[in-house]
């Protein structure tokens, strides 16, 4: 076992791929330096003569820049409004252990009186999730903060007619205000009790790339799309405008020809992550990911038909416009008894805020549907669960809705619903129906969408 002591240089734009490679460089060896004194200075670690018949675990660096979608090295300062990252020293997330555990001295940064000598952990090397949230959780809602009532990692202040956002994963905060004067009192308050570093303005993150513009915020993974196409050997491949054919059924096809099953999974994996900002692959992508089990060629060619699609459409994302009107509005819909497996029908929708998209959702049902307006009503109560879910979390933003459209475009579902008739469908989904159903007629209108009927 191995553990990983992680150092950041800011300045030196280039990785280094070995410790004698990083000595070289003066940016790197003073990372270095501030990661072990850093660890020293919060006491994680006490230099002891190695035990006989102990156990110790080696010690390796890794070298890693923080970068934009460009690659460029991220450094940055508070300017204007808009979104800003923060993220918080690794050595100040350590904490204490009751284990008796001895590591390895660094390599090249060995004591030189004692180079025989070994670390004693007083703490963990590495962070404590719930330990550093549970802490930083705290010093917020003493200064004021409140916690989202949905989202636990969603932390709002209210100041007269300023709002301030903060959003905590895992050691890193996205943060962002009305006031600008508040995200610079925010970064410096942070820093002065967390030791976290300012990051800047928020243009890439967990793969996402983010374009704060006066007219609005741009939200896309452009840089992921074409690494994900260069991984799976497809940046050469042949583009294609559709991400599936309209006709297209796939089945088990157990005569079809078997394919490597990891990299089957690894596709479908990496196409999912890139669903988060692209609806428009969503359904063909779910599609494919029901035959990850035994995968066959027929699988594989429409998962490549979605990667050919990808490569004529790499841009492609999300527009969240400024002030527009906070409305928010739900589409459902169906398709009935699509899947060619198991005869189930898969629900389909989407909401949005205003003129912005917000969420979407295409999920194979439980069971079989015996007709398609209970498959129409199913996928409506799974709208109405993600509308209720909003309104929930647009509450800690200050936003209060009272009631929300559902359009539907199925007459004899929205029939059901207006007359109470849904007890007739099937058995298997009465319970999740009624669950739901209650909140459903209170907290959202069902209506039809004329433009479809």
């Amino acid at each position: 076992m191995t553990a990983f002591v992680q150092a950041y240089s800011f300045v030196f734009s280039v990785e280094p791929t070995s410790i004698d490679q990083a000595l070289s460089d003066p940016d790197w060896v003073n990372a270095m330096h501030e990661e072990l004194n850093n660890f020293t200075r919060n006491e994680v670690w006490t230099l002891e003569a190695k035990p006989k018949g102990a156990r110790v675990i080696g010690t390796k660096w890794v070298f890693h820049n923080k970068q934009d979608d460009e690659g460029n090295i991220k450094q940055g300062k508070i300017s204007g409004k808009g979104l800003y990252q923060m993220d918080v020293k690794s050595a100040f997330l350590n904490e204490y252990i009751n284990e008796l555990v001895y590591v390895e001295q660094p390599p090249r940064f060995e004591d030189p009186n004692n180079p025989n000598h070994v670390y004693r952990l007083s703490k963990a090397l590495y962070a404590s999730t719930p330990s550093w949230y549970e802490r930083l959780r705290d010093f917020l809602i003493e200064k004021g903060f409140k916690i989202g009532r949905v989202d636990t990692t969603l932390f709002t202040k209210k100041t007269d007619d300023d709002l301030f956002v903060c959003q905590v994963y895992v050691d890193d905060i996205i943060f962002g205000s009305t006031n600008e004067d508040q995200c610079k009192e925010f970064g410096e308050m942070m820093a002065k009790e967390f030791e976290m570093s300012m990051i800047g303005e928020l243009t890439f993150f967990l793969g996402f790339q983010i374009k704060q513009l006066k007219e609005g915020t741009f939200i896309y993974q452009e840089k992921y799309t074409r690494d994900l196409l260069k991984r799976f050997k497809m940046d050469d491949c042949k583009p294609i405008y559709t991400p599936m054919a309209t006709n297209t059924k796939l089945n088990i096809n157990e005569s079809g020809i078997r394919v490597y099953q990891t990299l089957y999974r690894s596709m479908i994996g990496s196409l999912l992550y890139l669903c988060a900002s692209r609806p428009d692959i969503m359904f063909s992508v779910c599609l494919c990911a029901r035959f990850q089990a035994d995968p066959r060629e027929s699988h594989l060619s429409a998962v490549k038909r979605i990667l050919r699609y990808l490569k004529h459409t790499p841009s492609i994302g999300l527009w969240y416009p400024k002030g527009a009107r906070l409305e928010l509005l739900g589409y459902s819909d169906s398709d009935y008894a699509g899947c060619r497996v198991e005869r189930k029908s898969t629900s389909g929708g989407c909401h949005l805020l205003g003129r912005s998209l917000v969420s979407w959702l295409s999920k194979k049902q439980n069971c079989v549907s015996l007709s398609t307006a209970e498959a129409e009503y199913i996928a409506a109560r799974s709208c109405c669960v993600q509308i209720l879910y909003i309104k929930e979390t647009l509450l800690d933003y200050g936003v209060k809705l009272s009631r929300v459209p559902l359009f539907c475009d199925n007459e004899s579902a929205v029939h059901r619903e207006e007359t109470g008739a849904a007890s007739g469908f099937n058995d298997r989904e009465r319970y999740d129906l009624k669950s739901s159903q209650t909140a459903y007629a209170s907290k959202a209108q069902l209506v039809q969408n004329s433009s479809n009927t």
